[in-house]
């Protein structure tokens, strides 16, 4: 999906979730909660009058977080 049009995408990125507003990168988020990032993107999307598309991503079963002891 090309991210010139006007849209705010919410995405998974190395463990983290983002909101990514290509035209406005000043308005891009990072969150560590999908719910978070999506209501977050969502809200962005209606402020501007854009799209708001949520990418999910696979599964990769790779936990990316250290474990705290």
């Amino acid at each position: 999906m090309a991210e010139t049009e006007q849209t705010v995408v919410t995405r998974s990125n190395r463990g983290q979730w983002e909101v990514s507003v290509a035209e406005r990168p000043d308005l891009s988020q990072s969150f560590s909660s999908r719910e978070e990032a999506i209501d977050a993107g969502r809200t962005t999307a209606d402020e501007l009058g854009w799209r708001h598309v949520v990418e999910d991503a696979e599964p990769t079963g790779v936990i990316t977080d250290p474990a705290e002891d």
